[in-house]
């Protein structure tokens, strides 16, 4: 036991689990906290808002996998994170918000800044501390990020901001990690069973595969089955793209090659996913989730077995542990699909590739309105561009080793078809949270958390005006990343469903359709490099010579491309129907 005050047993207790970086707004709640962060070895990174300090702490998270922390003044301040850490919970971000409070003399009273703090976060945290006598301040703060990484999702930790004050006797706890197994015997040797019946079995490879640096023993067990790996919806990095078994994702804008081998599965084997049901809704028309196949579904939480698809088998266990468990049972066992190995491996071959042609020759969307919008430009000055052309080319001028993350909106869930990544922790989307202004502070975060790796964040004009006055904290602090902004004037992915089910009645969709404001511009007024193209060749030079600048020299580039009115699938088929208006007077909008 040592005599300290609490703010020091709060900032030891941080030392202890490694923090090193915490991204937030300083604040007088905090702030005898905060006077010793930097002793400890902590670096606090003032943001522009408080949304983005919590989206930096949910990126540095997903690439470092350690936690990810954020702070910020009690009430506004706090307040101001809430849509983040959703954000973050649906990516199953160990996040710790520290959320200092009004102190307790002054609560109920209505005083500046109050506000009841822990029910703001209760949907959206595994667990939340609130220290209620200073003695126990090093307990809470422990136990917050112990229960981070153990369920895998924010935690909050509220703080009266009085409690910071006085003297107690504490001693630092030591973090506390649990292993995971791979899930009990009964259930693995009744999928190694199922497996061995499969003559198409299908691997589906999930968010858990890469939070538990599992790949490996993914491809392995993949491998000995020779079968199909699609990636679970917005996790393509799940499973490396340059395999001969990889097929792409699945959900929302994903792979017709992927969709069409799922389609023909008699086993699934559903690897470290929830099976969440965007991420395997029909898409391009193609209901292709099989009806009769058999389900293994692995994952770490047994609160998700079974929870969205009905299944054969749920293994509660660590995504790599289980993948290893059911290697070694099947390994040298005679296996149904082993009869069939080589026409599988064909057939994966000739989608593959079938999908591939597609995406080389889909150069505009088809539909009426798109083919409208099209011949619209082409009559106006300047040479918009093809949202799916500008992502090829940008997907051939990728680094190595990149890091991606994309906003929600229309040419941001395209994109989904043209990611492609060889290692885990590379690809960062807001999930089935789906909030915009996501992508640029959350891929600053990750940045920060791997400063070797190049950082790339997409994002359509609507969303992107919500978060990048972040490209300032980027500038100011030394966190280079490369943004593209997809400039195509509204809000496309919403647009999308007023073309499809409201017979074109635009409400509130349209930005400045004439393209005058100048993203770009703004870049170069914040301190950023700032390029804005409108000719398909200058894609891919354009995002070589940014990564390349951020790597080199530092800095920061916004790449503003001035894209077309196309509009990809609508986002909300699952939930939308064509209108019917019982009043006279809407007759006409039937």
């Amino acid at each position: 036991m040592a005599r300290m005050t609490p703010s020091e047993a709060f900032v030891e207790t941080l030392a202890a689990n490694g923090v090193t970086e915490i991204f937030g707004i300083m604040g007088s709640a905090f702030m005898d906290a905060m006077d010793i962060f930097a002793p400890a070895g902590i670096r606090l990174i003032p943001v522009v808002h408080e949304q983005g300090a919590a989206h930096m702490a949910d990126g540095y998270s997903r690439v470092s996998g350690r936690h990810g922390v954020c702070i910020g003044q009690n009430g506004p301040g706090i307040s101001n994170c809430v849509t983040a850490i959703a954000a973050a919970y649906w990516a199953h971000s160990p996040v710790v918000i520290v959320t200092p409070e009004t102190g307790t003399m002054g609560q109920g009273l209505g005083g500046f800044q109050e506000a009841n703090q822990l029910p703001m976060f209760e949907e959206f945290t595994k667990y939340q501390g609130h220290v209620n006598n200073p003695k126990r301040m090093a307990e809470f703060t422990a136990r917050c990020f112990d229960r981070a990484m153990s369920e895998m999702g924010p935690t909050q930790l509220n703080i009266p901001r009085d409690y910071f004050y006085g003297d107690i006797d504490v001693e630092i706890p030591q973090p506390m990690r649990v292993d995971l197994g791979p899930g009990g015997d009964r259930s693995l040797d009744k999928a190694a069973d199922l497996i061995a019946q499969a003559r198409f079995p299908v691997l589906l490879s999930g968010g858990g595969v890469v939070m538990g640096d599992s790949i490996e023993d993914c491809v392995a067990l993949a491998e000995r089955l020779a079968c199909p790996v699609a990636n679970s919806y917005l996790h393509n990095d799940s499973f490396p793209a340059s395999h001969p078994q990889w097929t792409g994702s699945l959900g929302y804008h994903g792979s017709k090659a992927a969709m069409k081998l799922m389609n023909r599965a008699d086993v699934i084997i559903a690897l470290g996913t929830r099976l969440g049901p965007f991420g395997t809704l029909p898409q391009y028309g193609i209901d292709y989730w099989p009806k009769d196949a058999k389900i293994i579904q692995i994952d770490a939480d047994h609160r998700m077995l079974g929870l969205v698809k009905n299944i054969s088998v749920g293994i509660c266990g660590d995504a790599g542990a289980s993948a290893r468990a059911l290697l070694a049972r099947i390994r040298d066992r005679e296996l149904a699909c082993d009869a069939n190995r080589d026409e599988r491996t064909r057939t994966t071959a000739e989608e593959k590739a079938a999908w591939e042609q597609e995406l080389n020759e889909w150069h505009h969307e088809k539909d009426d309105y798109s083919l409208e919008m099209i011949q619209e430009h082409e009559r106006e000055p300047g040479n918009w561009l093809s949202p799916r052309r500008v992502l090829r080319e940008l997907e051939k001028a990728m680094p190595e080793d990149v890091m991606v993350s994309t906003d929600i909106g229309n040419i941001s869930a395209v994109a989904n078809s043209y990611l492609r990544f060889e290692r885990g922790r590379s690809f960062l989307a807001p999930m089935s949270f789906g909030n915009c202004g996501y992508s640029l502070p959350t891929m600053i975060g990750a940045k920060c958390a791997v400063p070797d790796r190049p950082a790339v964040a997409y994002a359509g004009d609507g969303a992107w005006a919500m978060s990048m006055v972040e490209i300032m904290t980027a500038v100011r602090h030394g966190i280079p990343v490369t943004a593209v902004v997809f400039h195509n004037r509204q809000w496309g992915a919403e647009k999308k469903n007023q073309v499809d089910f409201y017979g074109r009645r635009f409400v509130a969709g349209e930005l400045n359709q004439a393209g005058s404001e100048d993203f770009s511009d703004i870049a170069r007024a914040m301190g950023a490099e700032g390029v804005r193209i409108d000719q398909i060749d200058q894609v891919g030079t354009a995002l070589s010579e940014a990564v390349d600048a951020q790597m080199n020299d530092g800095k920061t580039t916004v790449i503003e491309v001035m894209c077309t009115r196309e509009l990809g699938d609508p986002f909300r088929r699952d939930a939308l129907s064509k209108p019917v208006r019982h009043l006279a007077k809407y007759k006409d909008f039937v």
